[in-house]
C-alpha cells in the first residue's frame, strides 16, 4: 500500500493569528499520528499573511515536542535563503532532540517574492544558482566529523539526517537523481511538470549510501467531506487562497463560500485549473477512487496529502477520513 503522509502549511484563518495556527499544527500532528500516517512536514514561506511555519525549524520543534514517534520534517527549507551551516545546526538539535525521527527537505526556490527575497538574502541574492554545491555541503555536515575539520555542525555532525530534494520543475528531479536522494515534486501546486520530472529521475538516478534505488513522493491537495458537496465548498478557502496569491493580494485563509466555481472569471478558471488539476475533492468514496487513480497514473512511492481548509476540526477530520480510505486502496508502490 502506497504510505501517506502530511504536508501542514499551518494555515493562518481569518479572525485568528499565528499562534493559534501553530497550537492547531502540535493537535493536527498529534491526530495524524494516531491514524497511523507516515511523516509530517512543514513548509518555509516568508512574507504570506496566511502560513506561520516561516521558522519552520523552530515550528517543527513545537510540533515533534507534542508528538511521539511520527517523522517529522520540512518540505521544505529553501536552502538558497540560508548558509548550509546554519540549517545544519538547526535540523542537527532537532536530531538530537528526536533521534531517529528527524528529516529534511530542501528546495531552492525563494518561497517568497522578489523584495522579501532581498531581505532575507541580503549578498546571497546569486546563491539559488549554486544550489547542487550548497546540498553537498549541507551533507557534509550531517556526516561523522574527519580528522582535524575545522567548521563542524554542532548539534549535526554524525547524525546523519536523511535529505530529500524538493523540486516543482525537472530542475530538482536532476538534483535529486544525480546525488541519489529521495525526491518530493510540488503536484500540490504545480503539477504541469510532474510526469516528466518523474521520468527524468528514474532515467538519470544513481544509487548513494542514503538511497538504493529511485523513491518519488508526490505532494496531493486532498480534502474530504461527507459529502461531495460539502468537500466543495471546504475546498474554495485554498481556491480563494491561491488566487489571491497568484493575484499579488496574499491574505490569510478566508472562509469557505457556497457555490464558488460559479463565480469565477476565465481567468481565474485558468490559474486554478494550472494549480490544482491534480487535487483531490469530495466524500470518503470519491476521495479514495481520485487518490487511487493518481497513484497509479504516477507510480509514486508516497502520498503526502495537504488541505488549508478553514475549519481546523473540519481540517481534522478531512485527514481522519483519508486515513479511513486508504486501506481501500489496491496501488502499491
Amino acid at each position: 500500500m502506497v504510505p501517506l503522509s502530511i504536508l501542514d502549511l499551518s494555515p493562518i484563518t481569518e479572525g485568528s493569528d499565528a499562534g493559534q495556527a501553530l497550537r492547531n499544527s502540535r493537535d493536527l500532528a498529534r491526530h495524524v499520528e494516531r491514524l497511523g500516517y507516515n511523516r509530517y512536514w512543514m513548509a518555509e514561506h516568508h512574507n504570506l499573511p496566511g502560513i506561520a511555519s516561516a521558522a519552520t525549524a523552530v515550528a517543527l520543534a513545537h510540533v515533534a515536542a507534542g508528538t511521539e514517534h511520527i517523522r517529522i520534517g520540512a518540505g521544505g527549507i529553501m536552502l538558497p535563503n540560508h548558509a548550509p551551516l546554519q540549517i545544519a545546526e538547526q535540523f542537527g538539535t532537532l536530531a538530537a532532540l528526536h533521534p531517529g525521527r528527524v528529516e529534511l527537505g530542501l528546495g531552492r526556490a525563494p518561497g517568497s517574492d522578489q523584495l522579501t527575497n532581498r531581505a532575507l538574502r541580503r549578498n546571497l541574492l546569486g546563491d539559488v544558482e549554486q544550489f547542487p554545491r550548497d546540498v553537498v555541503e549541507l551533507m557534509a555536515y550531517f556526516q561523522p566529523p574527519e580528522p582535524r575539520q575545522r567548521i563542524q555542525a554542532v548539534p549535526g555532525a554524525g547524525l546523519e539526517v536523511p535529505i530529500w530534494i524538493l523540486g516543482s520543475s525537472t530542475y530538482g528531479a536532476q538534483v535529486a537523481a544525480i546525488l541519489g536522494l529521495p525526491f518530493a515534486f510540488a503536484s500540490h501546486f504545480a503539477p504541469a511538470m510532474m510526469m516528466e520530472a518523474i521520468t527524468i529521475y528514474h532515467q538519470r538516478f544513481q544509487p548513494s549510501a542514503q538511497l538504493a534505488s529511485p523513491y518519488v513522493m508526490l505532494g496531493v491537495t486532498t480534502v474530504a467531506a461527507e459529502t461531495d458537496e460539502e468537500a466543495r465548498f471546504l475546498f474554495s478557502s485554498l481556491q480563494q487562497s491561491t488566487l489571491n496569491n497568484r493575484t499579488g493580494q496574499p491574505g490569510k485563509v478566508p472562509p469557505p463560500v457556497a457555490d464558488f466555481d460559479a463565480q469565477l472569471d476565465p481567468y481565474a478558471r485558468a490559474v486554478l485549473a494550472d494549480s490544482q488539476s491534480c487535487a483531490v475533492v469530495g466524500s470518503p468514496e470519491t476521495v479514495r477512487r481520485g487518490l487511487e487513480e493518481f497513484a497509479e497514473r504516477t507510480h509514486a512511492n508516497e502520498l503526502m496529502v495537504t488541505a488549508n481548509i478553514f475549519d481546523h476540526k473540519k481540517r481534522k477530520r478531512s485527514f481522519e477520513i483519508v486515513a479511513e480510505v486508504h486501506g481501500a486502496m489496491t496501488q502499491t508502490a
